[in-house]
């Protein structure tokens, strides 16, 4: 009958509600923000396809030119909203990536991996780790796509991401090491408000995903089961947490288990007081706020 398909089968706010029909409703939607030349910062953004059989693309981002032979280090972000939300042409991390650009002087390459549930994780992770492998491809300066052969320099890459987004981060970096990427060297990796699974089943992850359980037996969720983690390909991480977010001790949990690992890097854990999750692209002019932004661009920089 037409009225059940109103019925919901599925409820995951702030983020979906998923029919009995199938259909998808999300909660939230984000302004588009338009790419180009920002006259006022002399910032440059396009979009990209990664891969024309999936679709997956990415936003590109420069800093103001002011040589033809300039090279900068290399920024991979992964954006969040529990891999199921989100993305790099919305505004809030337009504004976020050009306001690192201007502090850190680096390219961004941000990733439009495709969406749960709609495409079931892995799809994600896969997405991701095939960005960087995209970006590794242009090692010898003749890849795909122009900006990045002129102006990065893939002996300087971090990876970043904030939530769900970390995870993935995450993710790529011990993928990256474990197969031995070649093409680019992953200097650090900067996880932010990280999402992890805790003691209990995560039924939205288990409901996203064709393959996971949604408990801590699964690597994703619990990189402390990684056989791999000892193997993650980059030298330094650095965690940041805030006192008020729910996913706090996760990212605490996550920093224990880097530091207790066979990973040989050195791995840093900061916490924002007073703060909530992600608060830092929300509410991008608190004191607080700019605080984390300088320990990003120090940790980029600092190399």
């Amino acid at each position: 009958m037409a009225s059940g398909t109103n019925e919901i089968a599925h409820d995951f706010p702030p983020f979906f509600k998923a029919y009995k029909d199938g259909r998808i409703e999300r909660y939230m939607s984000h302004d588009h923000t338009p790419t180009g030349l920002d006259p006022n910062t002399g910032i440059q953004s396009k979009d990209v396809v990664i891969s024309p059989k999936t679709g997956v693309s990415a936003r590109i981002f420069i800093p103001k030119i002011n040589s033809p032979d300039q090279k900068f280090p290399l920024l991979v972000h992964y954006h969040g909203g529990g891999f199921c939300i989100g993305s790099p042409f919305d505004t809030i991390t337009h504004k976020f990536i050009t306001s690192f650009i201007l502090q850190a002087n680096v390219i961004v390459v941000s990733v439009d991996y495709r969406l749960a549930p709609e495409h079931p994780l892995p799809i994600a992770y896969d997405d991701s780790w095939e960005a960087l492998q995209w970006i590794a491809a242009h090692s010898n300066n003749q890849g795909p796509e122009p900006w990045l052969n002129e102006y990065a320099d893939l002996g300087r890459v971090f990876l970043t991401g904030e939530s769900a987004g970390a995870n993935i981060g995450h993710y790529v970096a011990v993928r990256a090491g474990a197969t031995g990427l070649a093409g680019l060297k992953i200097i650090g990796v900067l996880i932010v408000h990280p999402f992890f699974v805790g003691k209990d089943r995560d039924e939205m992850y288990k409901f996203l995903s064709s393959t996971s359980s949604g408990c801590s037996d699964d690597p994703k969720l619990n990189p402390a089961v990684d056989p791999d983690l000892s193997k993650m390909g980059c030298a330094k991480v650095l965690v940041c947490v805030a006192e008020k977010d729910w996913l706090k001790d996760r990212g605490v949990t996550y920093w224990e288990t880097l530091r207790k690992s066979d990973w040989g890097g050195g791995v840093e854990l900061i916490e924002s007081k007073g703060e909530d999750h992600c608060f830092h692209l929300f509410n991008a002019e608190s004191e607080e706020a700019a605080q984390l932004m300088k320990k990003f661009v120090d940790f980029v920089s600092g190399e």
